[in-house]
């Protein structure tokens, strides 16, 4: 949990792909496979590495890839708070 929060710190946003790839024995049909990951928009290095490792190890041909990014953190909304709520 302290990794993710660190990610979003640094910059990083939640991206989620839907990669649309060929069957292997069936080219004809399409086959759906989702991938989410921290990453950093707009040049996306983790689904750039992840599309590359699918090209060069996987069997299944890519047809097309569509991604949305969303940043869960960003400047304005950190900021440091001074107070405390006890609960018993």
């Amino acid at each position: 949990m302290t990794q993710d929060l660190e990610l979003q710190l640094k910059g990083y946003g939640v991206t989620t792909a839907q990669i649309l790839y060929r069957m292997p024995d069936h080219p004809t049909l399409l086959q759906t496979y989702v991938w989410q990951h921290y990453d950093l928009a707009p040049e996306f290095p983790e689904m750039r590495q992840f599309l590359r490792f699918w090209q060069e190890k996987l069997d299944g041909p890519l047809h097309s890839v569509r991604y949305v990014h969303r940043k869960l953190i960003s400047a304005t909304e950190w900021r440091a708070l001074k107070g405390e709520f006890i609960l018993h």
